[in-house]
């Protein structure tokens, strides 16, 4: 790997620590979590606050869903060349028991994963710019 910096490739969605945490929001009315983070107004229909507080979220859940991307995802991503076709998975936050979408790691394929499955949140590699090394996270499969 490079001497290069880490950053991440969206600034303010993760964190960049040895375990990570998505960034997101809760409703200081009714508790909602959302993710990507939610400022303007709370989209609970039975919720009327404009009141959030930033949250770290869960770095832990199962796979609600998953399936797999056989196609280079148009810009601003930053897909491998040439390209190859990853694992995406829904994941159910443990505590918020929100869904959240993202990729899984590489070297994992959807004939590996199982809806229920325990993953956990990492960052890995997303690409290298002339600065840095952007870093996204990904889910990563755990025994149970």
């Amino acid at each position: 790997m490079s001497d290069k910096p880490l950053a991440p490739a969206i600034e303010g969605w993760h964190t960049m620590e040895v375990k990570p945490h998505l960034i997101g929001t809760q409703c200081k009315g009714c508790g909602t979590y959302f993710f990507p983070k939610n400022q303007a107004y709370c989209r609970n229909p039975a919720c009327d606050s404009t009141d959030f507080r930033e949250v770290e979220l869960s770095r832990s859940g199962h796979i609600w869903s998953y399936t797999n991307a056989c196609y280079k995802p148009p810009e601003p991503f930053v897909a491998a060349e040439p390209f190859e076709p990853y694992a995406i998975a829904a994941v159910q936050l443990e505590k918020e028991q929100m869904v959240v979408l993202g990729q899984v790691i590489e070297g994992v394929s959807c004939e590996q994963l199982k809806v229920g499955m325990p993953v956990e949140l990492v960052l890995e590699p997303l690409h290298e710019t002339d600065d840095d090394i952007k870093m996204t996270w990904k889910w990563k499969p755990v025994a149970p």
